[in-house]
């Protein structure tokens, strides 16, 4: 039986004894910008099904998982985060418009997969938090965005939230490890 893993000393680059590869075993790898936005799809993707989830669900009231503690209750914010600006709609999903562009515009330099896995996060969950405000209001741009995720001690939630902070804290993270 034949081996490919030979080489001849005296084969020419590119021909079958001599490889520039590692003979295809590797799989592609994707760059930075595309782990980027196939993170924030996944992240977009499991927030619009956990809400639409949540509004069929909980429509009846809460679910207790933990008494005084954990519970999954629906709510609509049409404020920001911890519901201020409430009913500021519009100008919030303006700004998240921005946010997303420049999120867009910093994939290129993200040299770190780190860093591109949490820009993704980011812009996932800016992106399944603005299709709230889009597509669950009456009007332009004032939707209120689907929460559920109620921890008594803290403001009600969902897996945007939760993907925007965990995104946040990870390019922190990134920023001081690049440092040293």
């Amino acid at each position: 039986m034949r081996s490919d893993r030979g080489s001849d000393s005296g084969g020419a680059a590119g021909s079958p004894a001599v490889r520039d590869d590692d003979g295809g075993s590797r799989k592609p790898t994707l760059s930075n910008r595309q782990t980027a936005l196939a993170v924030a799809a996944v992240v977009v993707l499991v927030d619009q099904l956990t809400k639409w989830w949540a509004v069929n669900a909980l429509a009846d009231g809460p679910i207790v998982v933990v008494d005084d503690f954990f519970q999954l209750r629906l709510t609509f914010n049409t404020g920001a985060s911890f519901s201020i600006l409430s009913n500021s709609g519009p100008l919030i999903a303006i700004v998240v418009f921005g946010v997303i562009g420049l999120i867009i515009f910093v994939l290129g330099d993200a040299s770190k997969r780190l860093e591109a896995v949490a820009l993704g996060l980011v812009l996932g969950g800016a992106v399944g938090n603005l299709i709230d405000r889009i597509f669950r209001g009456e009007g332009f741009l004032d939707g209120g965005v689907v929460d559920f995720i109620d921890f008594s001690f803290f403001a009600t939630f969902n897996v945007a939230d939760s993907c925007v902070t965990i995104g946040v804290i990870l390019l922190l993270f990134a920023t001081f490890i690049h440092r040293r």
